[in-house]
């Protein structure tokens, strides 16, 4: 193998820069060409294509975003448009391929595997729903910005004696809602994977009404259902002054944290091991701080475990 090439594809999330870095000072370390594909599975489509050398990644560790674009693609969803994606890998002589993004760009990664071309997939979402790994590129960046704004928004709910309403992303998984209630103290976390019971929330912000509570935050992760929508149901049904604040793509935003740069370094570097190795077809990941890998068929077949511990100790915690 003697070239290389690296997409990101999907949502971005802070890391992703970190995790190109890695692939490409690493494949050059081990005297590989490698080629930046702009645009995800679009821009490999359209061959926007091109050589980067040591010099492409420099001064990108520290930057949210990515440096070659995303794009979401439906074309590539069809065969069609995967038989033009592999044309241009072979037009460029490109031998094999890193891609860093969710379980909708793995499973592009998966149809070129099927197809015979040599792909590892590199897990870089906020949401953090990628089996096989307990942490992807960028939660933990997202989680710290939540914490921020949920920080700020309970000084004001404390001044003013109001209940906030926080929602976060998340549609189909509930990691950064649970993970940042937990962190902020809320007195209420909604999540995807419980069905909670309106009432029961109503009546708790009652109970703490009446023994003298002047404050409450709740998080909720949009796949729930709107903040807005929650926000009204509340303030109608308990007559406590409610505000909603809907956190949106700042989420997404901002420099990557230490850890999601370390970690993006090692499972950018790890993808091109693989390759060398003659792996292909895996997810990299990271479990109990070990470098690990799956099948990317394994990476698609379930959803990761939801942490019912932490979900039940938040409960007893904000009682």
């Amino acid at each position: 193998m003697k070239r290389i090439g690296v997409l990101t594809s999907g949502g971005d999330a802070p890391g992703m820069n970190a995790a190109i870095r890695a692939v490409v000072r690493k494949a050059i370390y081990h005297n590989l060409e490698v080629y930046g594909i702009y645009y995800g599975y679009q821009g490999l489509i359209n061959g926007e294509i091109e050589k980067l050398e040591l010099g492409s990644v420099g001064d990108i560790i520290h930057r949210g975003g990515t440096m070659l674009y995303t794009a979401r693609c439906e074309e590539f969803k069809t065969p069609e448009g995967q038989q033009k994606g592999i044309e241009q890998l072979k037009k460029f002589g490109i031998e094999a391929l890193v891609v860093i993004g969710g379980d909708g760009s793995f499973r592009g990664a998966e149809k070129l595997a099927e197809q015979g071309f040599p792909t590892i997939g590199v897990p870089g979402t906020i949401d953090n729903d990628i089996p096989g790994t307990d942490f992807t590129i960028g939660f933990d960046t997202a989680l710290n910005t939540v914490i921020n704004a949920v920080d700020k928004i309970r000084d004001t709910a404390t001044s003013h004696e109001r209940t906030y309403v926080v929602e976060v992303m998340g549609r189909d998984a509930g990691d950064l809602a649970l993970w940042a209630g937990l962190a902020d103290g809320a007195e209420t976390i909604l999540v995807p994977e419980v069905d909670e019971n309106m009432e029961e929330i109503i009546k708790r912000l009652k109970r703490g009404h009446a023994r003298g509570k002047k404050h409450s935050i709740i998080v909720v992760a949009e796949g729930v259902g709107s903040g807005v929508d929650i926000g009204r149901q509340i303030q109608e049904e308990t007559d406590l002054e409610t505000r909603v604040t809907v956190l949106g793509h700042v989420q997404r935003g901002g420099s990557p944290t230490g850890r999601d740069r370390v970690l993006a370094s090692r499972l950018g570097a790890k993808a091109v091991e693989l390759l060398l190795a003659g792996e292909a077809g895996q997810v990299v990941g990271i479990e109990n701080n070990q470098i690990v890998y799956h099948s990317i068929e394994e990476a698609l077949a379930k959803k990761p475990p939801f942490q019912q511990d932490m979900y039940q100790l938040s409960k007893e915690l904000s009682i």
